[in-house]
C-alpha cells in the first residue's frame, strides 16, 4: 500500500464508490461477499486498493493544509512542485491555541511583539501527494485556505 487503508466508518461513508470499483472489475455483490468468506487476503487487497485510490484523489485536489498546537499553527499552500507555510508562533506560554480563547486571544494579538511569524517555501523532495500525506499523518487536515489568505494577504501588503 502507497497510503494506508481508509477506516471502518470512512470505507462505510463510501459505500457507493466502493460499490462502482468493484463493479468496474465485475464483482457483484454476491461474489464480494463469496470473495470475503473464501478469500479474506483477496478481499483485503481490493480494500487496500480502493484506499489508495481514494487518497490519490483526495490528495491531489489538496491546497491547503493546516496544523494546530498548543503554542503553533502551521498554515500550508501547496502547488504542483513546493510548498509555501506560514508558522505563527505564540511568545506567551500560557497561550493555547487548541481552544476558542487562544484563537481569540491570537486575533487580538495577531500583530504584536508576542506573536512570532515564519514564512518559508520547501521544494517537494519526494512524490507531492505522498509528501501531503506525511502531514496529515502527523496531524495536519486539510482546509479551505481561508486563514492562510487571510494572514498571507496581510503578510504581502
Amino acid at each position: 500500500m502507497k497510503y494506508t487503508r481508509l477506516t471502518k466508518e470512512q470505507l462505510e461513508e463510501l459505500n457507493q464508490e466502493f460499490s462502482t470499483f468493484l463493479a468496474t472489475q465485475t464483482i457483484d455483490k454476491a461474489e464480494w461477499d463469496k470473495i470475503k468468506a473464501e478469500k479474506p487476503e483477496v478481499a483485503e487487497q481490493e480494500l487496500d486498493v480502493f484506499s489508495d485510490l481514494i487518497w490519490e484523489g483526495v490528495l491531489t485536489k489538496a491546497t491547503y493544509l493546516e496544523f494546530f498546537s498548543k503554542n503553533h499553527i502551521f498554515l500550508f499552500h501547496c502547488f504542483d512542485t513546493y510548498i509555501q507555510s506560514i508558522v505563527l508562533k505564540s511568545l506567551v506560554p500560557e497561550t493555547d491555541f487548541l481552544t476558542k480563547e487562544g484563537l481569540q486571544w491570537l486575533s487580538d494579538n495577531m500583530f504584536t511583539e508576542t506573536i512570532e511569524m515564519k514564512v518559508g517555501k520547501k521544494e517537494f523532495t519526494e512524490e507531492r501527494n505522498l509528501s501531503i500525506f506525511q502531514l496529515i499523518q502527523q496531524g495536519s487536515f486539510l482546509s479551505d485556505g481561508q486563514l492562510y489568505n487571510q494572514i498571507n494577504s496581510i503578510i504581502e501588503s
